[in-house]
């Protein structure tokens, strides 16, 4: 973990809290054991009560009576939570978030402690009226509301009137862009809200430009929670005026997929229409869904993300998080990810009353392994800082009124909606170091050292007592078997395994391995009727878990390639077919013939690099002193964390679908780049350029 925080950033009005005070203190003082000082603020679905702990007191009941206008009850009062000391990091400033009612109703709250099973005396109560759904009903955009909303959480939101309401809030806000993504095995489509300010960025490209963050709402049909809160939130981010939202749509780029499972939701079923999880297909993507979900991580690159869920575990927090654990997953990412939850979810769910906590909880069982084919690790395989969100199913023994459907579905949404306004709070208070680790793992990945680990997962200590509870997931260490301590360099597929028919998707059909790794971006070299895949690029963690004999869920068994090249070698280098060069020192001119390609990583040349129809060109953590002219290359080109002592020359290369990518390269020399189709991209790791940047890289 990086660091805790004791404080981060200010809330904004739109979830801002309103303060309630407590009555008048009575002329004789409150007996030591009854709670002083009741608070109660309110907040977007939900109420934050706060408290003067007791000493001694074992925990706390939360009672709420509803009132009228005048503060008379009009209903029993109920018991509604309890506070126990492992809800929060902070003991000294107990909090308890009260979601389980009609939002714009009034209520009375009091609190008491318990010392064992005695019960102490009530504190004196507070009075308030909770914030009414967002959006003023009169004004055009802020009065859409949802069907959940409309029915008071009777019914959750149809897909056809998801459809509308969102096509709605792309009519009325210029901040808002609804884009298909795919569609569904029963063809529904799966669309995606891409909001900016004062607009979205046009292109997929542009808008990788912009760091942006992607919350994935609903991947699992019966799990509609975190949907529910993303329809909600989604029409905050396109109407509200409150600086606070201006200011993170001025920063960043919002991707929302409210429903990557339609037919699942439709169905109310976990899986998709096939009986496939999805949540266990994001490497395989055999799935239309998972293939649309993980074509969009490719083209819009998003660097933060979220994953909605809900947990059946009733002894778990209100909102179990995890990052993503995979061995794989580069350090810096999986810090950042651990960052965000311990260090700022932690601390801002004991201000606001929620209990957030590890995946697994109290009780949680085998959860929150390194399976890659779970979002959150596919994720952090491809260097985005991530987090699950899981939302406790039922009310389990601190909300004891959850016997009531909508007051539990109330919650879970809410807490939702908290989870994913504080995860953009999070990416404007630390994009810097979001966009560190990311560049950071980048390089690290393409630099192809270490040993790979096809299933294993990073440890998850317990957060110090008394939070979070007894039981951080499992250990999940990897098995020596399924460790590969000397890494290849690439992996050689027959045109067989990459173009051939397979049977794994819907209906027994399934996309070739060829389409599969386009959709997840990777550099492929062909030679011949050969295909090779070098592990020196972004992905290099993921890349074995695929295409290895290795691999637990794997597509095919590619053959390891190891370099062909190490150490010294004196004199010109003439390259034909596949070289990889790895720790290798070349002293002379190298040339790379036409249909041939070179691989380099930790490598020094001497002299100058040509390559002109070169099938591919990947230099990664290498060194070139002299000048580099790539031209007319025919498949890939990728120089990451690379020095150039010399002119770079990028010139009429026609890479398909892979752009060619030079990122974190510093370059002692002039940068030209001309006729490159399509042109070529930094992955938004900046280079260093002492000399003009002209045409294509002006702006890398």
């Amino acid at each position: 973990m990086r660091r805790q925080r004791p404080t981060l950033i200010a809330v904004s009005t739109l979830i801002a809290i309103t303060l309630t005070t407590a009555a008048p203190t009575p002329a004789n003082a409150a007996p030591p054991e009854q709670v002083n000082a009741l608070t109660a603020h309110q907040a977007d679905g939900y109420t934050t009560l706060a408290w003067q702990p007791v000493d001694g007191a074992t925990d706390y009941q939360i009672e709420r009576t509803p009132v009228d206008a005048d503060n008379t009850p009009t209903g029993a009062p109920t018991i509604v939570g309890i506070w126990r000391p492992n809800r929060q990091i902070n003991q000294h400033a107990p909090t308890f978030a009260d979601s389980g009612y009609n939002p714009g109703d009034t209520f009375q709250w009091r609190v008491r402690a318990r010392t064992g099973t005695t019960e102490q005396p009530y504190s004196d109560p507070v009075t308030a009226t909770t914030t009414a759904p967002w959006g003023n009903p009169t004004t055009p955009g802020e009065q859409l509301r949802t069907g959940w909303e409309t029915t008071h959480a009777a019914q959750y939101t149809s897909d056809t009137d998801e459809y509308a309401y969102t096509a709605a809030i792309d009519a009325l806000s210029d901040r808002v862009r609804v884009v298909e993504l795919g569609r569904t095995v029963q063809n529904r489509p799966i669309n995606m809200m891409v909001i900016g300010h004062p607009t979205p960025a046009a292109t997929p490209e542009a808008v990788a430009a912009t760091s942006p963050v992607a919350i994935n709402c609903n991947v699992h049909g019966n799990e509609p929670g975190d949907r529910e809160a993303c329809l909600i939130m989604a029409r905050q981010l396109a109407f509200s005026t409150d600086p606070r939202i201006t200011d993170l749509l001025s920063h960043t780029t919002v991707l929302i997929v409210p429903t990557i499972n339609g037919d699942g939701r439709a169905n109310n079923t976990r899986g998709n229409s096939t009986g496939q999880d999805l949540n266990r297909d994001y490497s395989l993507i055999r799935q239309p869904e998972t293939t649309a979900y993980i074509t969009m991580v490719r083209d819009y690159r998003p660097v933060a993300g979220y994953d909605g869920h809900e947990f059946g575990n009733s002894r778990a927090g209100d909102l179990p998080m995890l990052p993503p654990r995979h061995q794989n997953v580069a350090q810096p990412i999986f810090d950042q990810s651990q960052d965000m939850i311990e260090g700022h979810m932690y601390a801002k769910g004991a201000e606001a009353g929620w209990w957030a906590c590890p995946y697994g909880c109290e009780g949680g069982g085998n959860v929150g392994l390194s399976e890659e084919t779970i979002l959150r690790n596919t994720l952090g395989l491809k260097n985005v800082t991530n987090s699950l969100l899981e939302l406790r199913s039922s009310g389990g023994q601190t909300r004891p009124d959850e016997g009531n459907t909508a007051n539990n579905r109330r919650r879970k949404t809410y807490s939702a909606l908290w989870t994913f306004h504080q995860f953009l709070d999070y990416h404007r208070a630390d994009r810097a170091d979001i966009l560190k680790a990311r560049s950071e793992a980048i390089e690290t990945q393409a630099a192809n050292t270490g040993r790979l680990v096809f299933r294993g997962s990073r440890p998850i200590p317990a957060h110090p007592a008394p939070h979070p509870g007894d039981s951080p997931p499992p250990l999940d260490a990897p098995p020596a078997d399924l460790i590969l301590d000397n890494a290849p360099c690439a992996y050689k597929l027959t045109d067989a395994q990459y173009n051939g028919a397979r049977t794994d998707g819907p209906g027994g059909v399934g996309t070739t391995v060829a389409q599969r790794i386009a959709a997840h971006g990777w550099n492929v070299i062909t030679i011949g009727d050969e295909h090779y895949v070098p592990l020196n690029q972004p992905e290099r963690g993921l890349i074995p878990l695929l295409l290895d004999a290795k691999g637990v869920e794997k597509l095919t068994d590619g053959e390891r390639v190891y370099p062909t090249l190490t150490g010294r070698r004196n004199g010109p280098l003439t390259v034909t077919g596949f070289t990889c060069a790895d720790d290798a020192t070349i002293n002379g001119p190298v040339t790379v013939r036409a249909g041939a390609a070179l691989v380099t990583t930790a490598t020094t040349i001497s002299g100058p690099l040509t390559a002109t129809g070169a099938a591919g060109i990947l230099l990664a953590d290498s060194t070139v002193n002299g000048p580099v002219r790539i031209a007319t290359t025919t498949d890939a080109i990728s120089i990451i964390d690379a020095t150039i002592a010399g002119p770079v020359d990028l010139s009429g290369n026609t890479t398909g679908t892979d752009a060619p990518v030079l990122a974190g390269t510093t370059i002692r020399g002039p940068l030209r780049c001309t006729g490159n189709n399509p042109a070529p991209h930094n992955l938004g790791i900046a280079n260093t350029v002492h000399g003009p940047r002209t045409t294509q890289c002006a702006a890398l």
